[in-house]
């Protein structure tokens, strides 16, 4: 009998590429605007670089940026307001952009009709993945002990032994959950092996299943899909 439904968060409740796509953008035009005197297409392309080399957790990308770009635009501006201008438009657009898809909100209302219980298992930085989560207008359909952040709790994807921590701190038995991710190695693989049911949402995904050998228990397009698979499936309405 499922009991719970646990989500993945990056790309899975919401896309974050696309977000991190139009914020990167916004930012590099900003810098561009406060004084680093080359081409935005060339500027973005490099920070693309930056943050594949050092990991998007890394958190002085715009600075790393004008490192290697010497621009000598920036004898005659300061590289701190330039920086500034970057994160300032970069945080800019998380205030207006970073939205859920719009059928999350519909989808968490009905598990709660359905008297399921949910939460969140996230990979990344405590404070920025708990900073996503206020900022969708997600965390109410949340119980406060049903969010695991990698870092928070020491255990980091795609090690099941996060999985399986978090059923016991809920009182689940794992066969009793379902959970939802977008990264098949990360987030159906590892919760499988401990025998939780495990749920591909692909619209957003960067990874697939081709070579991977890995098959999940169903494949969504979106949550339309996810209400009637629990409802043909579990026989929840």
């Amino acid at each position: 009998m499922l009991k719970a439904v646990l989500f993945d968060l990056d790309d899975t409740l919401f896309s974050t590429t696309q977000f991190a796509r139009i914020a990167r953008w916004n930012a590099v035009k900003a810098m561009v605007a406060a004084g680093l005197d080359l081409p935005p297409e060339d500027v973005l392309r490099e920070l693309e670089e930056v943050i594949t080399e050092f990991t998007s957790n890394y958190d002085a990308h715009f600075d790393q940026l004008l490192r290697r770009l010497r621009a000598k635009s920036l004898d005659t501006v300061n590289p701190a307001l330039v920086v500034a201008a970057g994160v300032v438009a970069y945080h800019d657009t998380k205030f207006r952009e970073l939205a859920p898809f719009g059928d999350v909100f519909p989808l968490l209302r009905s598990l709660r009709q359905m008297g399921l219980r949910t939460g969140i298992i996230t990979h990344g930085l405590t404070i920025k993945q708990a900073e996503k989560l206020i900022r969708l207008g997600i965390l109410p359909f949340f119980e406060p002990k049903s969010i695991f952040i990698s870092e928070q709790i020491g255990i980091s994807k795609p090690n099941p032994k996060l999985y399986a921590l978090a059923c016991r701190d809920m009182g689940l038995e794992p066969s009793e959950v379902m959970y939802v991710g977008d990264n098949p190695p990360h987030d159906i693989a590892p919760p499988q092996t401990i025998g939780m049911i495990a749920v591909w949402a692909r619209r957003a995904a960067k990874h697939d299943l081709e070579g991977t050998g890995i098959e999940p228990d169903h494949i969504v397009e979106d949550f339309d899909e996810l209400r009637e698979i629990l409802r043909d499936h579990y026989g929840l309405e």
